[in-house]
């Protein structure tokens, strides 16, 4: 035997007949005769990958309720747990602070940009007062520049 056929032989890359013994033999001459191959790896692989195989199903419903944003205009700084509880179950929110006292408006910020650190997402101003937090399941692209800020203040 030639060392190209030891090779397939070892790794099964040849299709082989399989030698029935003698308690084969009688089971076969019982029941109708069928021929027993083995098969090889890459047959194999194929029968595994069908048998296997499960669909991947995702539903669109779940998708589409993701993506909803919060327009959230608070009051007083205890709002701010609020707000970040629409951050956790990923829904972006935009921010109005402009009808808060300036501290307030700053500690609710502080307590906003913590959470949304925590949860990977991105806050970013877009107005004057007013931001912009997103979780990690939202891109947030471009960037609205500082221009028009520096006039109005």
């Amino acid at each position: 035997m030639s060392m190209k056929n030891k090779f397939k032989n070892f790794f099964y890359l040849d299709e082989e007949e399989e030698i029935p013994t003698t308690n084969e033999r009688r089971k076969e001459s019982q029941s109708m005769p069928q021929p027993t191959v083995r098969k090889t790896t890459k047959e194999r692989r194929v029968v595994q990958s069908e048998s296997s195989s499960t669909p991947n199903i995702v539903s669109l419903q779940n998708l589409q309720k993701s993506s909803k944003v919060i327009l959230v205009e608070p009051r007083v700084y205890a709002e701010a747990q609020d707000i970040s509880e629409h951050l956790k179950n990923k829904r972006a929110v935009v921010v109005n602070l402009q009808r808060i006292d300036k501290d307030q408006g700053i500690r609710i910020v502080d307590f906003l940009s913590g959470t949304v650190y925590a949860l990977g997402g991105d806050i970013q101003r877009i107005g004057t007062d007013i931001f912009l937090c997103a979780p990690d399941t939202v891109e947030v692209a471009g960037a609205i520049s500082d221009y028009f800020y520096d006039d109005i203040q």
